[in-house]
This record gives structure tokens, sequence and C-alpha cells, in this order.
């Protein structure tokens, strides 16, 4: 299987702002609704990216990731995240992106991914790290600045330049 986009992503703005202290619960709402929605198939689902980090810049979109005992059951997860709105954006090989449908305000990001799978222990990796250390989480602020900055309306420059870091801080280094 590839890496395949539908609908790929266009010229939104890149706008980071400062911490929510509402952003947590927010999360908890939503990450209630999915289990909910995609009960018992949810192992488990946790708060992720840089909404999760307290006192870190973000844009305003809070990521969450599911993990499902077999990611290819696509028939197990997605019509319950599709009953909350969100609509298949990206299929890889060890992961599903949900999001709102293009044009409708973006709240949340959905992360499926398999249990005991690399994706799932690179993200909560990373998220860790951050977490437990302000001065790495400062780093990461300082180079999405400059990434918006560099890359204003285009999205995916933002993320591709944020790459190396985050592979850095996966590896531990």
């Amino acid at each position: 299987m590839t890496n395949e986009w539908f609908d790929k992503p266009g010229g939104e703005p890149v706008e980071l702002k400062e911490a929510d202290p509402l952003w947590p619960l927010v999360a908890a709402e939503w990450s209630n609704r999915i289990q909910t929605a995609i009960a018992p198939t949810v192992a488990r689902i946790e708060y992720v990216g840089s909404t999760s980090i307290p006192g870190l810049i973000a844009k305003s979109v809070l990521d969450l990731q599911v993990t499902v005992s077999d990611i290819n059951d696509e028939s197990a997860y997605r019509p319950g995240l599709e009953s909350l709105g969100l609509v298949l954006r990206q299929l890889e090989p060890d992961h599903r992106f949900f999001r709102p449908p293009a044009g409708e305000p973006r709240l949340v990001h959905v992360h499926v991914c398999e249990e005991g799978s690399v994706w799932e222990h690179d993200v909560l990796r990373f998220r860790d790290r951050l977490r437990a250390d302000p001065k790495l989480a400062a780093e990461y602020a300082t180079l999405k600045l400059g990434l918006a900055d560099r890359f204003g309306t285009n999205r995916l420059s933002y993320n591709n330049g944020k790459a190396q870091f985050i592979s850095r801080v996966i590896a531990g280094e």
C-alpha cells in the first residue's frame, strides 16, 4: 500500500497561537466522542501534537491518536469516525488521517494507528520528550515560528520543515 491523499492539502495559512487552557478539555471531549463512536474497537486514545504540550505555541487544531488492534479493519472504526463529521484524508500503510471536510473549520485531526506500531511509538515518544524537556519544547517553538514566517500559506512545506527535528527527538538525540 502506498501513501495516498484524498483532496490534497491546499494553501491554508499556518497560524500559530499561544497555548490555550481549553485545548486539553476539548481534546477530552473529542476523545470521549470517539470512544463512544467506535467502541469496542479502540485500544487507546492519546492527546498528541503541539497542543498537547503545555505552554507550546501551536496551530489551534487538536491531534488525537486512536490506537486500534488492526488498522486494516477500517470497517471497525471508519464509520464511527465519519459519524462524527470526519473524513478520511490520508491513507498510509501504518496510519489513517481523518479531519473535517475541506472548507469546514478544523478543530481536530484524528490519526489512527495500530497497537504496537512504529507510528504509535514515535508519536508518543515525541510528545513525551517535549513534555519532559521545556528546553526541547522551546527549541521546537522557535523552529515552528521560523517555518511559519517562511512558509506562511504552505502547510506541506511547514510540516516538511519540522521533519528533521522530529526525527532527532524521536531518536533521542
